[in-house]
């Protein structure tokens, strides 16, 4: 009979090992010596051992599934419980045992990792869904159609959730995308509409621009040019096709127009710029009669002046106020002495200016003896205030003796 710590052969060739639950028959060997029989199952556990070690491995090192993995530890598992190796079988249990824990721990990791990336997937797919109802109604049809397309590409790179679930959030996806689409094709529609009715208009403005053309109507030409621009912007765009063609008729137009009355309207100011130097020359003549000595022969030089003036047609717009404004400091001064004139030599202004200064000149001379008495009498107070009155009939009285003055006394 032979043996070892884990197992041994009786005289007939069976073969056990040792186990915590007693010894347990491993087979029968006939061909050889019972060293050879236990050498041969030793071999066994020790394949044992190194199928374990290389399932070990793959669990830790590779991505096979927890199922897969089950498999394998069951099919070990079996050899082992069937007792067909010679060694610490018990060992070996515990490090199957020690893997199914290592893959059930692998298998929750794996159920939480799936959970997170499914509650990722499901918070992405509803932000994006969020995003595109948001954009189904914006009204920036280029940007928010190149988006919505972006959504779509990226929604297809996350993962599938629960049909259920994903079903859903696909369906308001979807239905934000045709909403968008509908609202597009809509808006494009009206556009359309709309730049038919502008290219009519603009068909109906160029042809009275163009009728407009010749005409020599300057300032009413003008003006309804300037309405016809107006209209012009206030139609819209026509489609791109009409709308260079229509503008360039419109504004071929104008030009003729505009070239033929800038070309009169040229002449024009080369007269009225001479004009202004005629002008320029008679109200330099006029300044000359300044300052009013002899009233009456200023009077007909200015007549006669005026007169010229009269006889020159229009000048510049921008230079007619300064021009004319010479003029009229001339004419206004001589208004002004024929005014002074006729108040000094009117004996009815010159008494009523008389009169009122005489009763000015009483009144202030007794206000003057008032105030000595209050003086006099001590009341300072009543003196004060009939000096303040005082003040108010003094300028009263120098203005009406400046008048009288005027009427030579």
């Amino acid at each position: 009979m032979s043996s070892d710590p884990w197992g041994r052969v009786d005289e007939t060739g069976t073969v056990y090992v040792r186990t915590a639950d007693g010894e347990q028959v491993v087979g029968s060997w006939q061909a050889g010596s019972p060293e050879e029989a236990l050498a041969y199952f030793e071999r066994k556990y020790e394949g044992l051992v190194v199928e374990i070690g290389l399932l070990e491995k793959r669990v830790q090192t590779t991505d096979l599934s927890a199922k897969d993995a089950q498999v394998a530890i069951d099919h070990i598992r079996e050899q082992v419980d069937a007792h067909h190796a010679v060694g610490d079988l018990q060992a070996l249990r515990e490090r199957l045992d020690k893997l199914v824990a290592t893959v059930e721990s692998r298998r929750e990791e794996r159920k939480q990792q799936r959970a997170k990336q499914s509650d990722e997937a499901r918070k992405a797919k509803e932000d994006l869904v969020t995003e595109a109802e948001q954009l189904a109604q914006s009204d920036q049809w280029r940007a928010a159609g190149e988006r919505l397309r972006a959504l779509v590409d990226i929604w297809k790179g996350l993962p599938r959730l629960d049909r259920k679930s994903d079903d859903e959030l696909w369906h308001r996806f979807s239905h934000a995308r045709s909403a968008f689409s509908k609202r597009r094709k809509a808006h494009f529609a009206q556009l359309d509409a709309q730049r038919e009715d502008a290219r009519r208009v603009k068909e109906r403005l160029v042809s009275e621009a163009e009728a407009l053309s010749g005409s020599t109507d300057w300032g009413p030409t003008a003006a309804r040019y300037r309405e016809l621009m107006a209209e012009w912007k206030a139609a819209g765009r026509a489609q791109r096709e009409h709308e260079d063609d229509l503008w360039n008729r419109f504004r071929g137009a104008q030009d003729v127009f505009f070239a033929a009355r800038s070309s009169v309207f040229a002449e024009r100011d080369a007269e009225q710029t001479e004009n202004l130097k005629l002008k320029e020359e008679l109200a330099e003549e006029a300044e000359k009669l300044l300052p009013i000595g002899d009233l009456k022969a200023a009077r007909a030089a200015f007549r006669s002046i005026n007169e010229r003036w009269e006889a020159i047609g229009h000048v510049p717009r921008d230079a007619r106020p300064k021009v004319e404004g010479r003029m009229h400091a001339v004419e206004r001064a001589i208004q002004e002495s024929e005014e002074a004139e006729w108040r000094r030599t009117n004996p009815e202004a010159r008494a009523r200016a008389a009169g009122l200064t005489g009763q000015l000149q009483g009144a202030v001379d007794k206000l003057k003896g008032q105030i000595e008495q209050a003086r006099a009498q001590g009341n300072s107070a009543r003196a004060d205030k009939l000096e303040r009155e005082l003040e108010g009939r003094q300028a009263l009285l120098d203005q009406a003796l400046k008048g009288l003055q005027e009427f030579g006394g």
